[in-house]
C-alpha cells in the first residue's frame, strides 16, 4: 500500500469517536455538510480530503494542524515519521515543483483562473475551488497547481509550467520561476562537485 495511505489508516485507527466527531467540526468550513454526514471514521474523512486535493503526500498542513488541535502527540510522531522517510526520498523535480508552486502562489493574483484553464483544470473543478476558498486567493491557485500536478502525474514540470503562465501573458512571473529554477540547478551542479571534489581528495589521502 502507499506509505502515505497507509500513514492515514494509522492515524484513523488511533482516533476515538469523540475526535472524530471534533474533526468533524474542524473540517465543517472545507467540507460540505451532507458529506461529513456520510463520515463514519477518519478515513472517511481523509478519503474525502484528498478527493478535494486538500490533503496529499506531499502537503500534509492540514493533517498536522489537525492532529494539533486533538493533542495526538503520538499521532503527529507518526506523521513526523513519515515526512522524514518522505524528504529523503524526494525526486529533485519534486522539489523544483515544489519551489516554483510557492512563487506562482505569491505572485499570481485574480487572474488565476486563466491560468487554471491554461492547465487544463475545468470549469467545474474551478468552482469547486472557489467554494472551498472563497477567501483565499493563494489557496485557490495552490489547488489548481495540484489538480494540474495530479492530472499529469511524472509528465508534470516546471518548463510546462512556466509555458502556461507565458500562454497567459503573466511573463514576469515566468522569468521569475526560470530564474529560480536555473538558481536552483546551478546550486544542484555546485554540490554535486563538492561531493566529487571531496571524494576525490579523501581517495587520495587513503592511497597516501
Amino acid at each position: 500500500m502507499d506509505p502515505f495511505l497507509l500513514l492515514l489508516h494509522s492515524v484513523s485507527s488511533g482516533l476515538s469517536s469523540s475526535e472524530l466527531t471534533e474533526l468533524k467540526f474542524l473540517c465543517l468550513g472545507r467540507v460540505g455538510k451532507r458529506k461529513l454526514e456520510r463520515v463514519q471514521s477518519g478515513l472517511d474523512l481523509f478519503s474525502v480530503l484528498l478527493e478535494q486535493n486538500d490533503l496529499e503526500p506531499g502537503r500534509t498542513e492540514l493533517l498536522r494542524e489537525l492532529l494539533t488541535s486533538l493533542r495526538r502527540h503520538d499521532l503527529l510522531r507518526r506523521l513526523d515519521d513519515f515526512e522524514a522517510g518522505a524528504a529523503a526520498g524526494a525526486a529533485p523535480g519534486e522539489e523544483d515543483l515544489g519551489a516554483a508552486f510557492d512563487l506562482i502562489c505569491d505572485h499570481v493574483g485574480k487572474d488565476w483562473r486563466r491560468l487554471a484553464r491554461q492547465l487544463k483544470v475545468s470549469d467545474v473543478q474551478i468552482d469547486s475551488i472557489e467554494d472551498r476558498h472563497p477567501r483565499n486567493l493563494t489557496e485557490r491557485v495552490r489547488a489548481s497547481l495540484r489538480i494540474w500536478k495530479n492530472a499529469e502525474k511524472e509528465n508534470a514540470t516546471v518548463a510546462q509550467l512556466v509555458g502556461a503562465l507565458r500562454a497567459c501573458q503573466m511573463n514576469l512571473v515566468a522569468d521569475l520561476v526560470e530564474e529560480v529554477q536555473q538558481a536552483r540547478e546551478l546550486q544542484n551542479r555546485s554540490g554535486a562537485v563538492s561531493l566529487m571534489s571531496w571524494n576525490s581528495d579523501a581517495s587520495t589521502s587513503e592511497a597516501s
